[in-house]
């Protein structure tokens, strides 16, 4: 084989080599998906700090928020439970709300996040019952 020919081969060879390579590492390695506030939300079980309805206490026995009352775990998988609620949640695209779904409840719970941090889950929304609108503050700590 004349030079030339051969360093030819070697360099297509060599350019073959670094094209699986790098295709290997984009598509063979597991990327992490996970964002930070996926992270912060996922990792502890939370616990009720304040359940609040227009600024009151909203979570003894037989108020609006008392089966939020306890704790609330968010797992990976988008199940968990929310006091006595079991079900499932997501992030809206931008990961400024929090949706959560359950049986339990007519309606997806949907609500505004205040502050996630890796000490405390604010959250808010909007509640109406029969004409009369509330707005709800809950605000948890890592258990």
């Amino acid at each position: 084989m004349p030079l030339i020919q051969h360093k030819t081969h070697i360099m297509k060879s060599l350019a073959l080599i670094l094209i699986i390579s790098g295709l290997l590492a984009v598509f063979g390695c597991k990327k992490d998906k996970e964002s930070e506030r996926f992270k912060l939300l996922t990792t502890p079980t939370w616990t009720t700090d304040s359940l609040l309805a227009n600024g009151v206490d909203a979570s003894g026995p037989g108020q609006l928020l008392e089966k939020f009352k306890g704790d609330a775990k968010f797992n990976k998988d988008g199940t968990g439970y929310f006091g006595v609620y079991p079900g499932t949640w997501r992030f809206n695209s931008t990961e400024t709300q929090l949706i959560i779904e359950t049986d339990s409840l007519a309606i997806p719970v949907i609500t505004d996040i205040v502050e996630l941090t890796n000490a405390s889950l604010k959250v808010t929304t909007l509640f109406v019952i029969l004409q009369n609108t509330y707005n709800i503050r809950m605000t948890f700590k890592p258990k």
